[in-house]
């Protein structure tokens, strides 16, 4: 199929991790320092906060970095570089208190200036953040980022260097959640302008106010190294020394590094699974992603264009896929079967308990059905004027 641009018709999988974890740290050879030898699927793009869209980058700038917040176990807020937070206007002003032990690794004091310009730098659409979208619902962000207001007027103050006031346009639920997001963490514009445009792109072209340091990413090596950050104000809770980053791609490649003791952690492919899946160092952990498919109705081919277009066609092309046998037989890597958009064990109903997906479940946008499916394709290619498709 012709995967340019879509409109969403069927929720297919929601993934999983399935990999091998050693139960303890090892020690390096030349001290009792605790390094642990990890790997990432992929290159790092970026360590730009503002430009930070993935999943690789985001782990990177969650360990050597921190926001207003962080986002412990289950997502819990935990307090980050705020000690305390009052909420006031109905729930559309934050007055953040920041504590005044936070450093920068070049030595600058954390401020809340540093969160105004990383705000602003972030909705600014000459930085062209494609995660500037999620400022929606911060006083003017919406307007700055289409161009129609300066950046100066989004809703967010510094009073002096330790107080922060963020207004919103109207309350958001989830607002909390946001500020442990890396999108939101502050940046030190005397960093950023010193850099300029190779700013985020090496280990030396950023700083960091996290539990980790980044050093020996040049911008396209496959490994980089973290240690820990002696000037972290929560130092105390940092167990590792050291944690030693390389890229591996081939899931054969990491069980042998694993097995050889090279690696502490290896993500195992479907045919690995069956042969690990009762070790002692087998996990599973649940990812919040959800892959789907998506028909381009704008394709090229103004046959398919127009079936496309047809929603009998649609439906009937996703009664037909068998999600249940895809992700067990044909995956085989832990992905479920989902319910909806939303990942399972993402969000509970705070009165009930129940799973979001549960609650927000539309069977029949999910549903396996060949005969209805058959019946729908036959009325929907009748609708269109054709007998068959080439997709």
């Amino acid at each position: 199929m012709n995967f340019k641009t879509a409109a969403k018709v069927t929720v297919v999988a929601g993934a999983s991790v399935l990999f091998l974890a050693a139960c303890g740290s090892s020690k390096s050879s030349s001290s009792s320092k605790q390094t642990a030898n990890w790997t990432e699927s992929a290159e790092l793009p970026t360590m730009d906060i503002s430009k930070s869209t993935n999943v690789v980058s985001s782990n990177a700038l969650n360990n050597t970095n921190e926001g207003l917040y962080r986002l412990g176990k289950n997502g819990k807020v935990t307090p980050g570089i705020a000690k305390s937070t009052k909420v006031t206007n109905g729930g559309k002003t934050y007055t953040f208190t920041l504590r005044k032990n936070a450093k920068w690794s070049n030595g600058d004091k954390v401020t809340a200036k540093d969160f105004v310009y990383g705000w602003q730098r972030t909705v600014n659409p000459k930085t062209a953040s494609q995660y500037a979208y999620l400022y929606s619902g911060i006083k003017n962000a919406d307007a700055i980022v289409n161009g129609k207001k300066p950046v100066s007027s989004l809703g967010i103050k510094a009073d002096g260097d330790y107080k922060l006031t963020v207004t919103l346009d109207k309350p958001i639920a989830y607002f909390d959640k946001l500020m442990g997001f890396v999108n939101f963490f502050p940046q030190n514009e005397k960093v950023v302008k010193k850099y300029g445009s190779k700013y985020g792109t090496s280990s030396k072209a950023m700083v960091y106010n996290g539990p980790y340091k980044m050093t020996g990413w040049t911008g396209t090596n496959l490994s980089w190294t973290l240690k820990k950050n002696n000037d972290y104000w929560d130092k105390k809770a940092v167990k590792m020394d050291s944690i030693k980053y390389q890229v591996v791609k081939d899931p054969s490649t990491g069980l042998n590094l694993f097995n050889s003791n090279k690696l502490d952690f290896t993500t195992l492919s479907n045919e690995q699974v069956k042969n690990y899946k009762n070790d002692k160092n087998y996990l599973v952990r649940k990812t919040a992603s959800t892959f789907y498919v998506e028909f381009n109705r704008k394709d090229s081919d103004k046959t398919l264009a127009k079936a496309f277009q047809n929603k009998k066609i649609r439906q009937a092309l996703s009664l037909a896929i068998n999600r249940k046998s895809y992700v067990n037989n044909t995956l085989g890597n832990g992905s479920t079967v989902s319910k909806g958009y939303v990942s399972e064990d993402l969000a509970k109903n705070p009165t009930t308990g129940k799973d979001f997906t549960t609650d927000a479940a539309v069977p029949s946008a999910v549903d396996y059905n060949l005969t209805k499916a058959k019946k729908l394709w036959k009325e929907g290619m009748k609708e269109i004027g054709e007998t068959k498709l080439n997709i």
